[in-house]
């Protein structure tokens, strides 16, 4: 059974930093994709940063909105993707969540909360 577990998730004030972690189960993890996706209240999900499988120096994008800010890194020993947010701002307040596309399945997780707020 896959499993995708996020932590990290916390209330920030702006320009802070977190950095949220997602272990993954069940799943050979170096041949998963990984990505981090966001939702905020009344919007849409959307993409936040994805990691091509392999090694740690696999291949990364970003939004728009989160690049030179966000850092999405894996680390395969451990079955861990983590998502380094830095400078945060209010509008990056949402539920992430963490998935893993393998074996041409896509695999959720159950989302960590981030709030960016003074």
């Amino acid at each position: 059974q896959v499993q995708l577990v996020e932590s990290g998730g916390d209330l920030v004030q702006p320009g802070g930093s977190l950095r949220l972690s997602c272990a993954a189960s069940g799943i050979f993890f170096s041949i998963a994709a990984m990505g981090w996706y966001r939702q905020a209240p009344g919007k849409q999900r959307e993409l936040v940063a994805r990691i091509a499988p392999g090694t740690a120096g696999a291949s990364t994008n970003y939004a728009d909105s989160v690049k030179g800010r966000f850092t999405i890194s894996r680390d395969n020993a451990r079955n861990t993707a983590y998502l380094q947010m830095n400078s945060l701002k209010p509008e990056d307040t949402a539920v992430y969540y963490c998935t893993a596309d393998y074996l041409n399945r896509d695999y959720w997780g159950q989302g960590t909360q981030v709030t960016v707020s003074a």
